[in-house]
């Protein structure tokens, strides 16, 4: 319990410094959704000052402040400049699938960069080694744009085996087993795109750890007692290598959700970072605070419980 209240106490300071650093930096970029002209160029200044008004935009910058982390409190982030709707109720229907290709993604950057990165070491400067080395390089230099449009122009638009954008198909089922997995069938091409450029880096780091197992004393002498290949994988390989990998996952955790703003614009899916790339065009400020401020949390809330994990594999890791 005393760990918990850790930290979260962590997380609630970090949430403060960032929105604070967040604030700090909409606010000092120029111009802003509701400058003269940017609306309306027929509209009057006395126009824009009852919308300011209605914003709040005409109070004193830190009473601005406080009204939005009061409000933030009650997880209200205002009202959005471009749709006039709650920020909130728009963040909300976008988060779910973010939250699903993001995590379908790193399930299986997980577990492929675990069995390749094994497999590669193994198989030490051998072909199997040479041809995993070789995949990864690969995904390490890959962006993440150009391998989506070469698997559009590939497979959406010559074979026409995958849909070319959005989420459901036009006319397709609207509820049941069928809509959901019509929607599976739009995430197939997003969801590689993003595991295979964020793989070759965890295989590179997992095969580099293991070697380092290979050649460590307790693997030695355990291999002298005549063990089977499965028993040593299980008992001397996996407890060993789980806990920095597992570190590392919590840290990509940012790259990952910030991966989605390229591709949820290229494959046209109505995601969380779609939302965030048109806010951003559009200066729809308390969208991107909003969207900021949940990015963060989710981040420093993966980070928590990938130190949790850790802590429950290795009870003897400093707490």
């Amino acid at each position: 319990m005393k760990l918990l209240l850790h930290k979260f106490g962590y997380i609630v300071l970090m949430l403060l410094l960032i929105s604070v650093i967040s604030f700090a930096a909409i606010h000092a970029a120029p111009n802003s959704f509701l400058s003269a002209g940017e609306l309306n160029p027929n509209m009057s200044a006395d126009s824009i000052a009852r919308l300011k008004a209605v914003y709040g935009l005409n109070k004193p910058l830190m009473q601005q402040y406080f009204d939005w982390v009061s409000n933030m409190l009650r997880l209200d982030f205002g009202i959005s400049f471009v749709s006039g709707q709650g920020v909130t109720e728009e963040i909300m229907k976008r988060l779910g699938i973010t939250l699903t290709i993001n995590i379908v993604s790193m399930v299986l950057v997980f577990a492929l960069s675990i069995w390749l990165g094994i497999k590669a070491a193994m198989r030490f400067e051998k072909r199997t080694d040479l041809a995993i080395r070789q995949f990864s390089l690969v995904s390490f230099a890959m962006p993440s744009f150009y391998l989506a449009l070469l698997l559009i122009l590939a497979f959406s638009v010559e074979l026409d085996w995958f849909p070319i954008t959005g989420l459901h198909s036009i006319g397709g089922p609207d509820s049941g087993l069928a809509y959901y997995l019509d929607e599976a069938w739009h995430l197939v091409l997003p969801i590689f795109v993003m595991t295979f450029v964020s793989l070759g880096s965890m295989i590179v780091y997992v095969r580099s750890l293991t070697l380092e197992i290979l050649k460590s004393d307790y693997y030695f002498f355990a291999r002298a007692r005549n063990l089977g290949d499965k028993t040593l994988l299980r008992r001397y390989i996996l407890p060993n290598l789980m806990p920095p990998v597992i570190t590392l996952l919590g840290l990509s955790l940012p790259g990952l959700i910030g991966g989605s703003v390229i591709l949820e614009q290229i494959f046209g899916i109505e995601g969380m970072g779609q939302l965030f790339y048109l806010s951003a065009l559009s200066r729809d400020y308390p969208v991107i605070m909003g969207i900021l401020m949940i990015t963060a949390f989710l981040t420093l809330l993966g980070n928590m419980l990938a130190d949790l994990i850790l802590l429950k594999l290795n009870p003897y890791v400093k707490r």
